[in-house]
């Protein structure tokens, strides 16, 4: 045993020392970076290009501090010893010494894949793998995985300690936050992390698995691995709720990342906060590829014709318009398949125009003086009509139209027949109209879970369908794109110009920044600087070079349609489990979502090892899933838990005592008290909940997907069952999110399914 001690103190001796100088490092290039930004926010006036300058510069130097802060946690955390003598550390990022040569290897070059692919059978080369775990800045832990002891010398191997370092970390509390896992990678997850970027990536999994901090850890190391191209364009997560990403949140920039910008389905239309839910049976209907239809047929009843001619009144004259020329203006917009309301500048000149004949027609005949003739012969020459729009040119009938927009009731008329539209504005009305609904739905369509009052609150349901509007509608840009082509011009210069300033200042070389496109794009203009994900969020039409969708398995066939837009080149990672689907409108089968956009074009990667849920309670997880979703396998557990999962039949007036039981007994860590939707609020209203930084977290199983805790408490499992045609689905997430404990507490009759906790 003193052996043992005496080699944990030398081993851990050996390694402080080595981080120690590894941070010292850090600091020194911190210190350098202050210094630069520093440097460059003193300076003052001067051109506009010196302006440019200093701008570029210290966007730069900001950047690299935030980096360099954002690995202050766990800098360094492995090492790898190959058959040569060879000695690699590997970290959150790379590291120089003041020769230039690398000290610590960024996790994500390829030099550092063989601390996460190594195995017994296959060691790549290596005889030791070397876990490290820091608290601040001091080595408390070591764990070593020996691949050839017979390479080791006699000194190597009397440092020798530790246990595997995946199960030392499953042991920890839960901290109400996802943690990196970039320490841990296992083999399988970093088959997802280094695959290819191009088509599409499916990372099917049961619960506990990692294909979720996978999928994160693999956006950071396409942003390392093709900066030059996603750095522009950016990353798109998608999550299923705003709680789960507050959870991931901390994941990418712990990682040094910050181009990836992170939403909901409901959120994904700028403006619009979806936050309320459809009914199971409105989700089915609005998630209905067909929907996207009933779009197009609702904005086409907006491109009316007059049932008549096209009357208006103005200062005593009757402008006349005949039907046929109405209609005849109607089909030609549509002929040129531009979004409506681009098109509506071509339909409102042309019937601007037919409006001003119109007008001079009835001047005309106002004109007309027949009765001065009376009879007499002399007069006749003078009666006869006047033809004043043989008179008018182009010219003249073009500033007639431009007069008459500017009159009221023209606008009126020429509104009703081609109004300009905002997609909440078509959408709200279609929603609201049964009148509408049933002329525009296909038969099989229950179109009247639709129907909801005008004022209604917009869902997450309702986004991909103000998505399909504002592809539809488009807006009259031609002013913009006169600005853009005069900022492009602009542009061009200060492309030229920030390639010279990086090269000149020798941040190029450094390999801090090493695309100047970028900053010329970043000072295109003199508003606000912006990051690429302060823009790409802000931009529905923003085309990202890589988008991962997690609880993939949860989004409709119209939310994969707007999701689809957003990615161009479909480069994405699609990350789910169909065993978990929980939404009515949700996926049956990846091929089901995908193959629309890319007709087979997409792989998958299958993770089966659960490293979070013990075997305890996986089997009770797997009497579930085999009564509700026979055709899938759960994952297997890779360890066994202290405690036995247990039921417990109770009022609810009684939770606040167990949970105070539950948190007596994991010490530190969290409590996920996870409930059906029709005791939620009751629930909440007993126990001391909070955000996931609370020792005690209230969620329904929506609200839960994706996250862990140490223990959990399922109330009403018999409520959660009955919810939704999913309800099966929804109970295998429920007792799947626990790391340590699970409790069911419940009234009545334990459903059947459970009975193994009887």
């Amino acid at each position: 045993m003193a052996n043992r001690q005496d080699g944990l103190a030398e081993a851990l001796d050996i390694e402080q020392r080595h981080v120690s100088w590894l941070y010292g490092l850090l600091d020194h290039t911190r210190e350098r970076a202050q210094a630069a930004l520093r440097e460059v926010y003193g300076r003052s006036g001067g051109t506009r290009q010196a302006m440019v300058e200093r701008e570029t510069l210290a966007s730069e130097q900001a950047r690299r501090l935030a980096q360099l802060n954002a690995v202050e946690r766990g800098l360094c955390f492995g090492r790898v010893d190959d058959a040569s003598g060879g000695r690699v550390y590997i970290g959150r990022i790379g590291l120089r010494d003041e020769r230039h040569e690398s000290v610590l290897i960024d996790w994500r070059a390829p030099a550092a894949r063989p601390f996460y692919v190594a195995t017994a059978t296959d060691p790549r080369g290596l005889v030791r793998r070397r876990h490290l775990h820091l608290k601040d800045r001091a080595v408390i832990g070591i764990d070593d995985e020996v691949f050839d002891l017979e390479g080791m010398s006699e000194g190597e191997r009397r440092t020798l300690v530790g246990e595997a370092a995946l199960l030392a970390a499953l042991r920890r509390g839960r901290t109400g936050r996802m943690g990196d896992v970039v320490a841990t990678i296992q083999t399988e997850q970093d088959r997802v992390i280094r695959a290819s970027w191009q088509g599409a990536l499916v990372v099917q999994g049961g619960p506990g698995t990692g294909k979720t901090v996978a999928a994160l850890h693999r956006a950071a190391f396409l942003l390392y691995t093709h900066r030059d191209t996603l750095e522009r364009r950016g990353v798109l997560v998608v999550g299923p709720n705003a709680m789960f990403l507050r959870y991931i949140g901390q994941v990418l920039p712990s990682l040094g990342e910050t181009q990836v910008v992170m939403t909901t389905v409901g959120e994904m239309f700028p403006g619009v906060r979806a936050v309320a839910a459809d009914s199971p049976a409105a989700a089915v209907v609005k998630g209905d590829a067909r929907m996207a239809g009933v779009v197009a047929g609702a904005l086409e009843l907006r491109q009316r014709v007059p049932e008549g001619d096209l009357v208006v009144e103005l200062d005593g004259l009757e402008l006349r318009v005949p039907h046929a020329v109405c209609a005849r203006l109607r089909d030609r917009a549509r002929a040129v398949r531009l979004p409506h309301n681009m098109a509506r500048k071509l339909y409102v000149t042309e019937i601007l125009k037919e409006l001003a004949r119109a007008e001079t027609r009835a001047l005309e005949e106002s004109l007309h003086i027949d009765e001065l003739a009376n009879g007499d012969p002399e007069m006749e020459e003078l009666a006869q009509p006047l033809d004043l729009e043989a008179d008018l040119d182009e010219v003249d009938i073009e500033l007639a139209a431009q007069r008459l927009w500017g009159e009221p009731e023209v606008r009126r008329a020429v509104d009703g027949l081609w109004p300009e539209l905002t997609p909440q504005r078509l959408i709200g009305e279609l929603l609201s109209s049964a009148e509408t609904l049933w002329s525009v739905a296909p038969p099989g369509l229950d179109w009247q879970q639709l129907l909801r009052p005008a004022d209604a609150p917009w869902t997450a349901g309702d986004v991909p369908l103000l998505d399909e509007a504002a592809e539809l509608l488009g807006e009259d840009d031609s002013s913009r794109r006169a600005a853009a082509r005069r900022a492009g011009e602009e542009q061009a210069e200060q492309l030229l110009y920030a390639d010279e300033v990086l090269r000149s200042t020798g941040v190029l070389e450094e390999g801090i920044f090493d695309r100047a496109d970028v900053l010329a794009e970043r000072h295109a203009d003199d508003g606000m600087e912006l990051t690429t994900a302060d823009r790409a969020a802000a931009d529905r039409t923003w085309a990202y070079g890589h988008v991962i969708v997690d609880e993939a398995q949860e989004l409709s066939a119209m939310a994969w349609r707007m999701v689809m837009r957003r990615v161009p080149a479909r480069s994405l990672t699609v990350v789910g489990d169909l065993a978990q689907t929980g939404s009515a409108a949700g996926a049956r089968s990846w091929a089901e979502v995908l193959d629309p956009y890319l007709e087979g074009r997409w792989r998958v990667e299958h993770l089966k090892v659960n490293y979070r849920t013990p075997a305890e309670i996986m089997e009770v997880a797997a009497d579930v899933l085999r009564a509700f979703d026979p055709g899938q396998e759960p994952p297997e557990s890779v360890r066994s838990g202290g405690s036995r999962p247990r039921a417990v039949r109770m009022p609810p007036a009684g939770l606040p005592a167990l949970v105070e039981e539950e948190l007596a007994a994991i010490g530190e860590g969290r409590v996920g008290v996870v409930t059906s939707d029709a005791v939620h609020e009751a629930v909440a209203r007993l126990l001391p909940g909070g955000d996931l930084d609370a020792p005690v977290a209230v969620l329904t199983v929506g609200q839960a997907k994706g996250l862990e805790f140490d223990a959990v408490v399922v109330v009403d499992p018999a409520g959660i069952l009955a919810q939704s045609p999913m309800g099966g689905q929804d109970l295998y997430v429920a007792v799947t999110r626990a790391t340590r404990r699970l409790t069911v507490a419940y009234e009545g009759e334990l459903p059947d399914v459970l009975s193994r906790l009887a």
